[in-house]
C-alpha cells in the first residue's frame, strides 16, 4: 500500500501576496448576511506557458468548481466571453467583462518541466477594474497540480470573504461496502471534494472514528480487529499502526487528539458503564476523567485545551456536557427538546456542532458554546457526526437513506444552513474528519 505523500507534498509559494485596495475598490461577500446573492465570477482556461497541457484547463475547472462550490459564487459560462485572455500579462478588458455582469476575474498561467509545475495567478476586482494585489505563484511536482488549484481558490476565498481557507485540505472516512446487515468498513481518505482517493486499511477489520491529529500526520480510529472495539493510532506517512494501550477487560472508543497532538481523549467501557478517560500518548500513562454510573463519550476538546465537552445521559437523555481537560464538574450546555450526541468543537473555538434526535428526525446543529442560539442546519432519516472544515465555516456529517437498501454517504453544509451539498464517493461512506489545512 502506497504511504500518503500527497498529504506532506510541499509547495512553494512566491511573488507578492494579495494585498489590500481602498476600500471602494474591494470585492466583498459577508457570509454572515441573512441573504447573500453570490457573486458572478469569471475563470478562464489558464495559459500554457509551456508544457502544462492539460494542467492549465484542469487547474482552473478546479478552481472554478471549488468556489462554486461554496455557494457564495456563480461562474459566468464561458460561451457568455466577450474578451478572450491569451496572455497572463495582457490588458484586462474590464468593458467587456463588465458587460457580461462579471464581478471578479482570476487569470492564471501554467508551466511544467521534468518533475516541476509553476502555476500563477492574478484576482481581478472587474467593477473598479483594478487588480487586486500582485498575484501569487505555487511550484510543485505535477502530481500535486489539484492542491496548487485548491490553494488559488483558497486564497481568492479568502481575500474576498475574509474568511480563512479550507479547500487545501482532506478528509479520513470509512469507506464501506457489502449488504447493510453484513457492511465491510475501511479507511479512506481524500480531497475535500472527494478526489484522490487511498485506502489505508483493509476490510478484514471493522473500523470506526477515524480522527485526524492537530498537525495531520497521525490518524486515530476505533478498531475491532481484536474482537473488541479498541483505539488505534496510525502514522499517515508510514501506514504504521499501533493499539494505544488495550485494557484487558474492557472496549475503548471515540478517541480525539488533544490540540497538541500528544494527549487523546476517548471512552472507556468497564462493567457496562463507559467513562472519559486522557492518555498520554508518549508514556501511555492514563487519567480517568469522569466518574458516574452513566454513559460518558464522544469527547472533544476546546481548541485552547482547557475543557472538554461530550455526550452523558446522567440526566436521564444525551445531552452535552462541558468539563474542565482535567476533569470534574461537568457543566450541561443542551437545553431543548430531543437528544444530543457526538458534539464537536468548532476550530474557531465560538461554537459546538452536534448531531440531534427529536419527534424521529435527526439533525446536525450549531450552538455556542454556552449552549444559546441553538440553530438546526439539516433534517433527514439519519444525519449524525459532524466535523468541521479547518476555518470552521463548513461541517461535513454522514447521511444514511433508510430502508433495508439504504446507504451512508457524506454531506456538507455551511454553519448558516445554506448549501447542503453531497460529497461524491466512490460506495456508501461515513465518519469523516476534516483534516487541518495542508502545509
Amino acid at each position: 500500500m502506497t504511504p500518503i505523500k500527497s498529504l506532506t507534498t510541499a509547495l512553494l509559494l512566491g511573488l507578492a501576496s494579495l494585498v489590500a485596495l481602498p476600500a471602494q475598490a474591494e470585492l466583498n461577500i459577508t457570509i454572515d448576511s441573512p441573504v447573500i446573492e453570490p457573486m458572478p465570477f469569471a475563470v478562464p482556461d489558464f495559459i500554457d506557458e509551456g508544457g502544462a497541457g492539460d494542467y492549465a484547463t484542469n487547474i482552473a475547472r478546479v478552481v472554478a468548481a471549488d468556489l462554486a462550490g461554496t455557494g457564495l459564487f456563480i461562474e459566468t459560462p464561458k460561451d457568455a466571453y466577450i474578451s478572450r485572455v491569451t496572455s497572463f500579462d495582457a490588458p484586462i478588458a474590464y468593458a467587456d467583462w463588465q458587460a457580461i455582469n462579471t464581478q471578479a476575474l482570476i487569470t492564471g498561467a501554467v508551466q511544467a518541466g521534468g518533475d516541476r509545475i509553476v502555476v500563477k495567478f492574478r484576482l481581478y476586482d472587474v467593477a473598479s477594474g483594478q487588480p487586486l494585489g500582485d498575484g501569487l505563484q505555487f511550484a510543485g511536482t505535477p502530481q500535486s497540480w489539484r492542491r496548487m488549484a485548491h490553494k488559488v481558490a483558497d486564497a481568492v476565498y479568502s481575500r474576498i470573504t475574509g474568511e480563512g481557507p479550507y479547500f487545501d485540505s482532506r478528509v479520513v472516512y470509512v469507506a464501506e461496502s457489502g449488504p447493510k446487515n453484513q457492511r465491510q468498513k475501511r479507511l479512506g481518505v481524500m480531497d475535500y471534494d472527494g478526489a484522490n482517493v487511498q485506502y489505508l486499511t483493509d476490510s478484514s477489520s471493522i473500523v470506526l472514528a477515524p480522527r485526524f491529529s492537530p498537525n495531520g500526520d497521525r490518524i486515530l480510529f476505533t478498531s475491532y480487529a481484536s474482537g473488541f472495539p479498541a483505539i488505534y493510532l496510525m502514522d499517515v506517512g508510514s501506514l504504521k499502526t499501533r493499539n494505544l494501550g488495550e485494557v484487558p477487560g474492557t472496549m475503548t472508543f471515540a478517541p480525539r487528539f488533544s490540540p497538541d497532538g500528544n494527549t487523546v481523549v476517548f471512552s472507556l467501557e468497564k462493567g457496562g458503564n463507559s467513562d472519559i478517560y486522557a492518555m498520554d500518548i508518549g508514556s501511555g500513562q492514563m487519567n480517568q476523567l469522569t466518574n458516574a454510573p452513566s454513559i460518558e463519550t464522544s469527547p472533544s476538546f476546546s481548541p485552547d485545551g482547557s475543557k472538554i465537552v461530550f455526550e452523558s445521559d446522567r440526566s436521564g437523555t444525551q445531552q452535552i456536557y462541558i468539563m474542565s481537560a482535567r476533569g470534574g464538574e461537568a457543566v450541561r450546555v443542551s437545553g431543548g427538546k430531543g437528544r444530543y450526541s457526538t458534539p464537536v468543537w468548532s476550530p474557531r473555538g465560538d461554537m459546538i456542532a452536534f448531531t440531534k434526535q427529536n419527534e424521529g428526525r435527526f439533525h446536525i446543529g450549531v450552538m455556542l458554546t454556552d449552549g444559546g442560539e441553538e440553530r438546526l442546519l439539516t433534517a433527514s432519516f439519519l444525519d449524525e457526526g459532524p466535523t468541521w472544515a479547518p476555518n470552521g465555516r463548513v461541517i461535513m456529517f454522514t447521511r444514511e437513506s433508510a430502508g433495508a437498501s439504504g446507504q451512508a454517504g457524506m454531506m456538507s453544509v455551511d454553519i448558516s444552513g445554506r448549501n447542503l451539498r453531497q460529497i461524491p464517493t466512490e460506495g456508501p461512506a461515513s465518519d469523516p474528519s476534516w483534516s487541518p489545512l495542508l502545509p
